[in-house]
């Protein structure tokens, strides 16, 4: 039987520990953003349906009872939609129990797409995408690299939720440093009301060695925020935020605090929870209990 194969490293969302992991492409597109070093070495391209038949093929021997797929690497959406129908159409013939494929995506691949070709895309079972906003502060993006605008990203967020691809996105603290956290924040915020996705995920920023980031941090270009600043930073946002029916979880490996919860309900609960925090009521996590 033909084995799965991945080129490493390869990268999934927390979310999608369980899930059996498709790579559909290598890479990323875009691969330009300062703060990141996951597909430094890979070059991105498409990978062949002649050589993914068979592996998903083998898969639903394996695994048949597969209930969700993550389609890898970072840009998995940039296929044609009728070359990822083809795909989808494979996966689900593999799994008769698929509830739901999810992929990175960018606002870019996603605007290129019609509401219809979305709406397929859902009817085929991919059904949760998730989308690193970083940041809504222009600058910040302009300087980072990020390759999309604010309103891109807004409307790609808008566009997938209207047509049933649910929406989980990152935000990033502290990718303002010391220079702009305060607009960072601010504007991070409204993006996030303009958005009002499903899930909403916050991380901290960890400079990558290698990376731009690292070498403006190196160099003194970038001042890094101190724990209690990456703190404020988030309690700044989370004051700003007017979201309705949105889960929140800020529980990733580099975040301070870990919180979680739901907007509008959990709001003031949140709230208190960083102002313990910040008062030194409640323990930051250490560097040990946050995996670094």
């Amino acid at each position: 039987m033909q084995p799965m194969h991945y080129e490493e490293p390869v990268f999934r969302p927390p979310s999608e520990a369980r899930s059996l992991i498709l790579q559909v492409t290598i890479g990323c597109s875009h691969n330009g953003c300062a703060f990141c070093g996951m597909y430094k070495g890979k070059r991105f391209r498409v990978r062949p349906l002649d050589v993914l038949r068979p592996e998903i093929s083998e898969a639903g021997e394996r695994r048949p009872r597969t209930r969700r797929v993550f389609l890898a690497d970072g840009d998995a959406l940039a296929p044609s939609t009728d070359a990822l129908v083809q795909r989808l159409d494979l996966l689900n013939a593999a799994f008769p129990e698929l509830s739901r494929v999810g992929v990175y995506v960018n606002a870019a691949n996603v605007l290129s797409k019609t509401d219809a070709e979305l709406r397929l895309l859902s009817e085929k079972k991919l059904r949760m995408g998730y989308l690193g906003l970083e940041s809504g502060h222009a600058a910040v993006l302009k300087e980072m690299g990020k390759g999309a605008g604010v309103e891109e990203m807004v409307t790609a967020v808008r566009r997938c939720q209207a047509n049933g691809i649910k929406m989980s996105v990152m935000a990033l603290l502290g990718l303002g440093g010391t220079a702009r956290s305060r607009e960072h924040a601010r504007d991070t915020a409204a993006a996030l009301n303009g958005m009002n996705p499903r899930y909403l995920s916050f991380l901290s920023v960890m400079p990558v060695p290698g990376t731009p980031l690292q070498r403006w941090i190196d160099t003194g270009r970038f001042q890094e925020l101190t724990p209690s600043e990456m703190l404020q930073e988030m309690r700044w946002i989370i004051e700003d935020l007017k979201l309705q029916g949105t889960i929140f979880r800020s529980n990733h490996a580099s975040n301070y605090a870990a919180l979680s919860g739901r907007f509008p309900q959990d709001k003031a609960r949140l709230l208190n929870e960083l102002a313990g925090y910040l008062n030194g009521s409640k323990g930051m996590r250490q560097e040990w209990q946050r995996g670094l």
